[in-house]
């Protein structure tokens, strides 16, 4: 598996070698030794699949007490992914990735603790599995509005189905020091 740097450095894509033939394909998926040479000390605890359909734009997600880091991949579909730094004392704060992930590209983005997480779904419909280095704890739970004018994301999607709970996420500028890390 190839590990490419993005423009944020701790936020890495994560490039299979597919075997093709008449049959289809086979990949690894995953391997322990890869996820180490970014970061010794993490393990995966928890599994995640959504399904969603186009239009669709989950986040900006991330646990501030019970930080996660997070290995996504689209297993189905396109997604636009999406990781916006929030360490308040990084070079690249307020800064983001954003990376199309897809069932064809076989690519998966590497989300580090301390970066809000979210994706738009590009293809009428999207699988997305991701591992989380921590549990989902729903105390724990915040984010960010998905058209933040500050970050301003281009999802690639004119007309954005969410969540409720997604419409009424605060905007960047409105976090406070205790939502942010420091």
């Amino acid at each position: 598996m190839k590990i490419v740097d993005t423009r944020i450095p701790e936020v890495k894509i994560l490039e299979p070698n597919v075997f093709e033939d008449d049959r289809g394909h086979f990949l690894e998926s995953y391997r322990t030794s890869t996820i180490k040479e970014i970061d010794p000390d993490l393990e995966f605890v928890q599994d995640n699949i959504s399904k969603s359909y186009q239009g669709t734009i989950r986040g900006l997600h991330y646990q501030k007490e019970i930080p996660q880091a997070k290995l996504v991949q689209c297993i189905k579909g396109t997604i636009l992914d999406v990781a916006v730094d929030i360490r308040k004392n990084s070079k690249t704060f307020g800064n983001y990735v954003a990376v199309k992930l897809s069932g064809d590209n076989h690519r998966q983005m590497f989300v580090p603790k301390g970066f809000a997480h979210g994706f738009s779904v590009l293809s009428d419909e999207a699988i997305v599995h991701y591992k989380c280095s921590d549990y989902y704890d729903k105390e724990a739970e915040r984010g960010i509005r998905w058209d933040d004018p500050l970050i301003r994301i281009n999802w690639d999607i004119s007309r954005p189905i969410l969540s409720d709970k997604d419409r009424k996420l605060p905007l960047f500028s409105s976090l406070k020091d205790e939502d942010i890390f420091s």
